[in-house]
């Protein structure tokens, strides 16, 4: 933390009279830190609109900001483990800090044959490797993989974004000094959205039978499904889509559970939800985790689970 400070510290009087230049991994990374830089900060995102951070490579522009950034905010994304050491090698100046510091991570859901294993909690023990500069010793190094292993969507659940928006604020109101009191102030105007958010949730959700279960292709709403009571049933697993015999498992299970939607994500291919949700006799409702409008994302879900 020491050595945090100081970094800060140090770097902040390049911030009085500019503004601070920062990198994100994913459009909802940019709303949260939208929400709290406001005018003070620049914002270059990574990972483009509709395409996936499980395989997404940037273009020569963006690499050329990277060499201009003064902080990447991680996440923990797969992206991020294949680039974030090349960009740190590239700008060896740009500082490295995590947005999910203090989160603890639950593990990510899979199937073997029909069954499942669902996310439990796990002490996020990666959480103070981040304060070092050096991109190997990252958060969430291993952390990004789809088989039984942690879960990166944790901005999927309010409880969760509440603490990214601290982080956030830590990190800006050190970096600029000047403009700590404007950064306050944004962070208390966005907590009062997510709580707000995180409230109309509940409502919506309020006459759902707890553990009730919603049907997905990629299991994206592991997070949400653990703060809200309810469990989601996944299509794909581990990044690969399900045999012929699990499909027919998820097309049993689907009736037996009365799903009445499944729900897919425009980054990935739709083909077999819309094979069972053919069987089935339901629609197949778009609902991208990368939603930049995150609060009204969220919402949708918890309406279309309700519905």
């Amino acid at each position: 933390m020491k050595k945090l400070l100081m970094t800060l510290a140090l770097s902040a009087t390049s911030f009085i009279y500019a503004n601070v230049n920062a990198v994100v991994s994913i459009l909802p990374q940019q709303t949260f830190l939208k929400k709290i830089g406001g005018d003070k900060v620049n914002i270059t995102l990574m990972v483009q609109p509709g395409n996936s951070p499980h395989s997404y490579e940037p273009k020569p522009s963006q690499m050329k900001e990277i060499s201009k950034a003064d902080i990447y905010f991680s996440l923990g994304v797969e992206f991020e483990h294949v680039w974030l050491e090349k960009f740190t090698n590239q700008n060896k100046s740009m500082i490295v800090r995590s947005m999910s510091d203090n989160i603890t991570r639950i593990k990510m859901m899979k199937h073997s044959h029909g069954e499942e294993e669902h996310g439990h909690d796990d002490h996020d023990e990666h959480n103070h490797a981040d304060h070092d500069h050096d991109a190997h010793e990252h958060d969430d190094h291993d952390e990004h993989d789809h088989d039984g292993k942690k879960d990166p969507h944790i901005w999927t659940t309010p409880s969760n974004v509440k603490v990214m928006a601290q982080n956030i604020y830590n990190v800006l109101s050190l970096m600029d000094r000047e403009n700590e009191a404007y950064y306050k102030k944004n962070l208390a105007t966005f907590l009062a959205e997510i709580e707000n958010t995180d409230k109309t949730i509940k409502k919506l959700l309020a006459n759902i039978p707890t553990h009730s279960r919603f049907m997905v292709f990629h299991p994206a709403w592991g997070y949400f499904a653990k703060e809200y009571h309810l469990e989601q049933i996944a299509i794909e697993s581990g990044g690969k889509n399900p045999k012929p015999k699990q499909i027919a498992h998820l097309i049993d299970e689907a009736k037996e559970e009365k799903v009445r939607a499944v729900f897919t994500a425009p980054e990935f291919s739709t083909k077999v939800a819309e094979q069972i949700a053919k069987e089935v006799g339901i629609p197949v409702v778009k609902m991208s985790p990368l939603d930049p409008k995150w609060s009204e994302s969220m919402i949708k879900l918890a309406k279309s689970i309700a519905q």
